[in-house]
């Protein structure tokens, strides 16, 4: 059976969609009122935009699906894939742009209507604006790599249209057609710049990069909190996985420690790590004193040294 994807992250993905193809329709509006250069290098970002949208929205309900035979640990990496393709597309559109771009270097144009045009690509960046925020706030909240990417994205997209917007209001002012095309390139190197970052984190995640330092400290706090009864932990590893986290641990009891007494202990530490730590996912391996500990090591209150 289909688990259904977190209905508050599927239902954004959904209308990411339709907010996508408006805010393309705009930006590409404001470049054939105004014939700008600049202007439809916004427009060529916000068409990854969409085809981003399109992905992140099936993607993320196929990596919330549950475990299945052919994949026991779930299917959360195919966030991290989705993120990687964004940022691919993120680059390709940075260079179609500086090729546009370069090419009206040798003859710059003075805009038409470019009142009209900056008015509406300054509409656009609003909505642009107001939508990331919502994602990027969903995606930490809800752990989703996907989302998270998508937003960061669309925000670079509004620092990209504010700077498209002054540079051509400089442009109008003093007459300089040259700026139009020589701002586009900017925009292009800064939108290569945010798909380097998208395609480094995605690729963190497809690593199996340990958690964060704030999560591994709480999961440090739950364990020396809770494994009262024990003599200690160590090689404690971790990894992400979109929205889970996978943990794993050794614990070591007494040597005549009844296996029911270790159980217990076991379940104490799993139920707090997982309050501390949403989504995570725990194997304890259960060992008798006089094992050499390695790898990471948290001391248990009351414990000999």
């Amino acid at each position: 059976m289909t688990e259904r994807a977190d209905p508050i992250v599927e239902r954004l993905a959904f209308w990411g969609i339709a907010v996508s193809f408006v805010v393309l329709g705009l930006k590409m509006l404001a470049w054939w009122v105004t014939g700008s250069v600049a202007l439809l290098s916004d427009g060529l970002e916000s068409t990854v935009n969409v085809v981003a949208a399109c992905i992140a929205y099936f993607v993320i309900r196929y990596a919330r699906r549950p475990a299945d035979h052919d994949h026991q640990f779930g299917h959360h990496k195919a966030e991290y894939i989705s993120a990687v393709v964004e940022g691919v597309l993120i680059v390709v559109s940075a260079v179609l742009i500086i090729q546009k771009a370069w090419g009206a270097l040798a003859e710059p144009e003075l805009l038409t209507a470019p009142a009209l045009g900056i008015a509406i690509n300054g509409f656009s960046g609003v909505i642009n604006a107001v939508w990331a925020t919502i994602l990027i706030r969903t995606g930490k909240a809800h752990r989703s790599p996907a989302m998270t990417a998508g937003g960061q994205h669309i925000m670079s997209d509004v620092v990209t249209s504010a700077g498209v917007l002054v540079g051509l209001m400089l442009a109008v002012a003093t007459g300089y057609a040259i700026l139009d095309p020589l701002l586009a390139i900017l925009v292009a190197l800064h939108i290569l710049y945010q798909g380097y970052k998208v395609i480094n984190h995605s690729l963190g995640g497809l690593m199996d990069r340990a958690v964060a330092p704030e999560e591994e400290e709480a999961i440090k706090a739950a364990i020396r909190a809770n494994s009262a009864g024990s003599l200690g932990v160590h090689d404690l590893r971790t990894r992400r996985a979109g929205a889970a986290a996978f943990i794993d641990f050794h614990l070591v009891v007494p040597a005549g420690m009844a296996v029911a007494e270790a159980h217990d202990i076991c379940d104490r530490l799993e139920q707090a790590i997982k309050a501390a730590i949403p989504g995570a996912s725990l194997a304890i391996h259960v060992e008798p004193e006089g094992e050499h500990p390695h790898g990471i090591k948290v001391k248990v209150e009351g414990a000999p040294t």
